[in-house]
């Protein structure tokens, strides 16, 4: 068992910020189990950020678990928690189920879905079952067309109002936390206050129990990143440079340099052997 477990989350809150941020591959996932993040989180967001889709509406459960088990082989001490991806569980609990425990089966610790309310009664089999669950309420990205759009969310009464019963239906079902996504600070306060499993906030202000953010965006892989994220890395840019500097060396033939091959020591040797291979191919020519 990994050293950060659901248990050990809900002990954090009120006490430690919790770290959280995406990862969809191997050495992702190492580089920030090394770095000590706490959660590391397979999101569907892997459909935009590593397939290039407009949205997260086309990730599929095999493309989940392929990831998941990619990132659980490389973790070793932070959480990981895998995201079901749309339409995987809303038809029907049982499938639901069937589709969380693939997503265990790979290596993941926890699995997180959209939505509270209406998927009390998942979450709450699904913990009966042993199957820990993180919820995930406010601006829900699969949700985004009816919602009119990846907008703010929090700023009616009813927002407001569905937003709290949602936390408070994801605590009562059993989560032991819960993602709050760009909502109003003052609305993630509210509900942060309110209930007593953590939440996670991503565009949501300073006020919840902790923080996530997509690896490609924090990192700066891609020029355009949500209003809410900080960029601490530009690696869009020295990635580039290295390539180009790659470029430049091969095409002038700077690289590979002396110390990046090996050849024989013996001129001689290499001569006899050379004579002796040309005249075996032409004893025996290659067949068509």
């Amino acid at each position: 068992m990994r050293e950060i477990t659901p248990k050990k989350i809900i002990e954090m809150k009120g006490k430690e910020k919790i770290v959280m941020v995406t990862a969809y591959d191997y050495p992702s996932a190492l580089i920030a189990d090394k770095a000590g993040i706490d959660i590391i989180f397979i999101g569907d967001s892997l459909g935009m950020v590593v397939y290039g889709e407009k949205s997260t509406l086309n990730v599929s459960m095999d493309q989940m678990v392929y990831h998941t088990r990619a990132v659980a082989k490389a973790v070793k001490r932070g959480l990981v928690l895998a995201d079901m991806p749309f339409m995987s569980y809303e038809v029907s609990v049982e499938e639901g189920m069937r589709n969380a425990a693939r997503l265990i089966q790979a290596g993941a610790d926890a699995i997180k879905i959209e939505g509270g309310y209406d998927y009390r009664k998942l979450v709450k089999k699904l913990v009966r079952a042993g199957i820990p669950v993180m919820g995930h309420t406010g601006l829900t990205p699969q949700r985004y067309l009816r919602l009119g759009g990846y907008r703010l969310m929090g700023e009616t009464e009813e927002e407001i109002e569905e937003i709290l019963r949602d936390a408070k239906a994801l605590e009562k079902a059993g989560a032991f936390a819960l993602v709050l996504e760009f909502t109003l600070s003052d609305v993630a306060k509210l509900v942060t206050e309110e209930v007593k499993i953590p939440t996670i906030g991503i565009g949501s202000g300073p006020y919840c129990d902790g923080q996530v953010l997509v690896w490609h965006d924090l990192l700066g892989i891609y020029e355009q990143v949500p209003p809410f994220v900080k960029r601490y890395a530009d690696l869009r840019s020295i990635i580039q440079l290295a390539l180009e500097n790659y470029k430049s060396d091969v095409k002038e033939g700077k690289f590979p340099e002396k110390q990046h091959y090996w050849e024989f020591l013996d001129k001689d040797d290499f001569e006899k052997k050379r004579k002796k291979a040309i005249e075996k191919l032409l004893e025996e020519p290659v067949e068509d």
